[in-house]
C-alpha cells in the first residue's frame, strides 16, 4: 500500500507554489511600507514557552499540540502559534536593550491537531507580526491598517473590522467577578470546556460557540462598560485613528480572541463573501506577554493570517493573477556529439540568465520540435552533424517561423540581441 501524507498536511507542487510566492511577495511588498524586518524562529521548542505565553487554559494548549519529548527527555511542542517564539527571541537576543519599537513580521509553518476543513490544516501556514515596544494606540491602528491594505490590494474589498477591548490587569479582575456572578445560577447551560473555563478564564466563555453557552450569555455585562480610565482612553484614541484614516469597524464586546495573553485592543478582520467563516485577520495586543515570559515589563500588539485560508479566498474570488510564464529557449540536438554541444549551449545561455531547455528523453528531432512546441518554446536551436561542421546552428523563431544560421559561438550573444530588440 502507498505511503501518503499525514492526515491534515498537503504538498505544494510547482503551479501552486507561484499562488504562494505571489502572495509572499505581496506581503513582504506591504511589509516593506510599514518597515517591518523579517524574522524566522524554530519549528519547535520547548513545550513550557507555550504553557507560560499562551495559556494553560486554551484550547491550543488543552487539546491541540503536538507535543513530544526528545531524546534527551526535554518536553519539544512543534509550534502552535508564533507570537511567543518571537518574544522569546525578542528576550534571548536582548533586543529590548535597543529601547526602540521592534517590528517583526514572519511567514511560516504552524502546527494543531485540529479537525481538517476547507482551508485548516494540521500543519499551516500563518503571516504575522509583532510590533513591541509602544503602547501608543496609534500602534493598534497601524497595523490594523497594515492588515487593510495588504487585503485591499489583493482585491478583498468587502472587509469590516471587528474591535472590542479586553482591558487590562487592573478593570479585568473586577470584570472577571461580575462575570462570575452573573453566570453563578447559568452552569447548567454552559459545556463542559466552559464549565472548566470559568474558574480559570471566564472571559473565554464568551467566545464559546455551543448554543447553550450562547443563550447562558445573553444579557452579560459588557466589557467596555467596565474598562478603567487608561483602557478607556486608550481605546477611545484606537477608534479615532482608525475612523481618521477610513477603516470601517464594528464594536463587538464578545470579540475575546482564544489566548490568554490579550490586553486591551482585540479585533477580527472579516470578508463578508466568505458567509460563516468570514474571519481573514486576528489579532490584538499583549502588554504582560514579556513580562510573564521573564522580561521587563514592555508593551506589544500583533496580529496573525491563515495563509492557506487567505489563498483559497483569493482563489475563490478569482483574484490570482499569474503573470504570464517564461517562454523558453529549447535546444534540438541531433547525435551525440550534437547533444555535447548542446549541453555547453545550454549553460552558456542559462549563465545569461535564459530560461533554456534541452532533450533528456531520447526523443527524434521531430519528437523534439512537438515538446518545443507543447512547452511554449519562444525559438528552438537546432544543432546537428551538418551544424557543427560549419560550426553553425539554426536558430528559428517559433512565432514568426523565421529561421536563420547564426555561429555556435555566437547563439548567446544573438539571443541577448533578440531581447534588447
Amino acid at each position: 500500500m502507498a505511503i501518503t501524507a499525514p492526515r491534515g498536511t498537503q504538498d505544494f507542487l510547482p503551479e501552486q507554489m507561484e499562488d504562494w510566492q505571489l502572495l509572499e511577495q505581496k506581503i513582504r511588498q506591504i511589509c516593506s511600507y510599514y518597515g517591518f524586518g523579517e524574522i524566522r524562529t524554530p519549528i519547535f521548542e520547548n513545550t513550557e514557552l507555550f504553557l507560560r505565553g499562551i495559556g494553560e487554559t486554551t484550547d491550543v494548549v488543552t487539546k491541540e499540540m503536538y507535543t513530544f519529548d526528545d531524546r534527551g527527555g526535554r518536553s519539544m511542542t512543534l509550534r502552535p502559534e508564533n507570537t511567543a517564539s518571537v518574544v522569546r527571541a525578542y528576550l534571548e537576543h536582548k533586543i529590548y536593550a535597543e529601547q526602540q519599537v521592534q517590528k517583526f513580521f514572519y511567514i511560516g509553518p504552524m502546527f494543531r491537531h485540529d479537525r481538517p476543513q476547507a482551508g485548516r490544516y494540521r500543519q499551516f501556514h500563518q503571516f504575522g507580526v509583532e510590533e513591541i515596544g509602544s503602547q501608543d494606540p496609534a500602534v493598534d491602528a497601524e497595523i490594523i491598517a497594515m492588515a487593510f491594505q495588504l487585503f485591499r490590494e489583493l482585491g478583498l474589498n468587502d472587509l469590516v473590522l471587528h474591535l472590542n477591548s479586553v482591558g487590562c490587569p487592573k478593570c479585568r479582575p473586577i470584570y472577571r467577578q461580575k462575570l462570575l456572578d452573573f453566570f453563578s445560577d447559568k452552569k447548567d447551560m454552559l459545556c463542559e470546556n466552559c464549565l472548566a473555563r470559568l474558574d480559570k478564564n471566564p472571559l473565554r466563555v464568551l467566545d464559546c460557540k455551543e448554543e447553550g453557552c450562547k443563550k447562558a450569555a445573553v444579557g452579560v455585562p459588557e466589557i467596555t462598560d467596565n474598562l478603567c480610565d487608561e483602557c478607556k482612553e486608550h481605546f477611545d484614541a484606537v477608534q479615532n485613528y482608525l475612523t481618521k484614516i477610513g477603516i470601517p469597524f464594528e464594536l463587538d464586546t464578545r470579540l475575546v480572541r482564544g489566548l490568554d495573553y490579550y490586553t486591551k485592543t482585540a479585533f477580527e478582520i472579516m470578508y463578508a463573501p466568505l458567509g460563516a467563516q468570514s474571519t481573514v485577520c486576528g489579532g490584538g495586543r499583549y502588554d504582560g506577554l514579556v513580562e510573564e515570559m521573564g522580561g521587563p515589563s514592555t508593551p506589544g500588539i500583533g496580529f496573525a493570517v491563515g495563509m492557506e485560508r487567505l489563498l483559497l479566498t483569493l482563489q475563490q474570488q478569482n483574484l490570482l493573477q499569474r503573470p504570464e510564464k517564461k517562454r523558453p529557449i529549447y535546444i534540438v540536438a541531433l547525435g551525440d556529439a550534437a547533444r555535447i554541444a548542446a549541453f555547453d549551449l545550454q549553460q552558456q545561455l542559462r549563465g545569461r540568465h535564459f530560461y533554456t531547455e534541452i532533450d533528456l528523453m531520447g526523443r527524434s528531432m521531430k519528437g523534439q520540435m512537438k515538446y518545443a512546441n507543447k512547452i511554449s518554446a519562444a525559438y528552438t536551436v537546432i544543432i546537428g552533424d551538418n551544424e557543427l561542421l560549419q560550426g553553425e546552428a539554426q536558430v528559428r523563431n517559433m512565432e514568426t517561423k523565421e529561421q536563420i544560421a547564426v555561429p555556435l559561438d555566437g547563439v548567446a550573444a544573438y539571443m541577448e540581441a533578440q531581447k534588447k530588440g
